[in-house]
C-alpha cells in the first residue's frame, strides 16, 4: 500500500507517527506501573492500634478491660468476655442478631464501639437469667415456639425484652414495629408475636420484672 507523504517523512527521520504515539503509550503504562511499585513500597505499614482502659458495668456486673478504640462491643462480649448469647449476623447493623440493651434500650453491638458503651448499663441475653431459670420473654419463645433455627432467637428476644420494659402492654401494631429491626430468616413471625403478648402477660402477672 502507497505511503502518505507525512508516514514517508516521518520514515526519513527514523520513526512513524503512529510508531510514536505506540512508543509514547507504552513508555506511559510502564511509567505507571514503577510509580505504583515505588508507591506500594514507601507505604506507611500500620501498627496495632494503642490500648485503652474502659470499666463495662454488664448484667450487673463491673468488667476492667484494655480494649482498642476501634473494638465493637460485639466483639469484646464475645471475644474477651465469653458472653456468647449475643450472636454475630451481618456485622452492619441490618439483621438484630446482635442486639442488646444499652440502659434498657435495644442496641445492636455490632454497630457500637466499646468505648462508646463506657458509663452505661449493659444486658446481654445472659443477664436475663436467674441462675438457670428462663427470664419471662425466653419462657414466653419457648411456649410459644417462637423459633426455628433459632439463629435470630437472642436478639429478636433482647428487642421484646426492651420493647415491654418501655410499653407493657403493647397492640400488635406496636409488636410489629417493636420487633422491626430483627429480622428472622425462617418467617416464624406470627409465633413471635404470640410470644410478645405470652411475655406480656408474665410480666404483669409478676409485676412487671423481667
Amino acid at each position: 500500500m502507497k505511503k502518505t507523504e507525512e508516514e514517508e517523512g516521518s520514515s526519513r527521520q527514523g520513526i512513524t507517527r503512529r510508531g510514536f504515539f505506540q512508543l509514547m503509550g507504552a513508555g506511559a503504562v510502564a511509567s505507571t506501573a514503577i510509580g505504583g511499585a515505588e508507591a506500594a513500597s514507601t507505604a506507611e505499614v500500620l501498627g496495632p492500634a494503642e490500648l485503652v482502659k474502659v470499666k463495662l458495668m454488664i448484667n450487673g456486673l463491673q468488667h476492667r478491660l484494655l480494649v482498642e478504640p476501634r473494638w465493637s462491643l460485639l466483639f469484646v462480649l464475645r471475644e474477651k468476655l465469653g458472653l456468647t448469647g449475643t450472636k454475630v449476623g451481618c456485622e452492619r447493623g441490618e439483621c438484630g442478631a446482635c442486639t442488646v440493651l444499652i440502659n434498657g434500650q435495644p442496641r445492636y453491638a455490632c454497630m457500637t464501639l466499646t468505648v462508646e458503651a463506657e458509663g452505661n448499663e449493659i444486658t446481654t441475653l445472659e443477664g436475663l437469667m436467674k441462675g438457670e431459670e428462663l427470664g419471662m420473654v425466653q419462657q414466653a419463645f419457648l411456649e410459644q415456639d417462637a423459633f426455628q433455627c433459632g439463629y435470630c432467637t437472642p436478639g429478636q428476644i433482647m428487642a421484646v425484652e426492651g420493647l415491654l420494659r418501655q410499653n407493657p402492654n403493647p397492640s400488635l401494631e406496636e409488636i410489629r414495629r417493636g420487633v422491626s429491626g430483627n429480622l428472622c430468616r425462617c418467617g416464624a413471625y406470627p409465633h413471635i408475636f404470640k410470644a410478645v403478648r405470652r411475655a406480656a402477660d408474665l410480666r404483669r402477672a409478676k409485676g412487671g420484672g423481667s
